[in-house]
């Protein structure tokens, strides 16, 4: 009887402490997912990522209208209300740079925000184009 006593008793520790170990693995990667976040830069710090490095997107998240008014030359439109719709369809590498602009840096903090939530893991957010001192270019050139 003492047997089978301390075989239940240790199979529900063994039971317990291996839920715990999957919860405490859950929580972790909850807090690494809280800590996730973009880095903010400057116009300067874009202009030398564009001008150094390759293999980044600069993302556009004005409306169509403002876009076709003038743009940073090769960036890409995905109006920030359509982030959750279409990033993942246009931007399929989570791990490629993403360059993010909009008018102000308003909607540009936002937009990378939900590009966060959408698992994309190397975002560079760099405020508005009103900022922007170097080339910009229209749809009709």
């Amino acid at each position: 009887m003492k047997k089978t006593a301390c075989i239940i008793l240790m199979a529900v520790m063994l039971i317990f402490f291996t839920a715990c170990g999957q919860t405490n693995e859950k929580v972790q990667e909850a807090e690494n997912m809280k800590q996730a976040s973009y880095v903010n830069i400057t116009a300067k710090q874009a202009k030398e990522i564009m001008d150094t490095e390759s293999g980044y997107i600069i993302l556009d998240v004005r409306t169509e209208e403002e876009f076709e008014e003038g743009h940073i030359p090769g960036a890409i439109l995905i109006p920030d209300y359509e982030i959750k719709t279409r990033a993942e369809e246009i931007l399929t590498d989570k791990n490629q740079q993403l360059l993010v602009y909009c008018r102000s840096g308003r909607r540009s903090k936002l937009a990378s925000e939900a590009l966060l939530d959408l698992g994309y893991t190397n975002i560079k957010e760099f405020g508005g184009i009103i900022d922007w001192p170097y080339e910009v270019e229209k749809q009709s050139d």
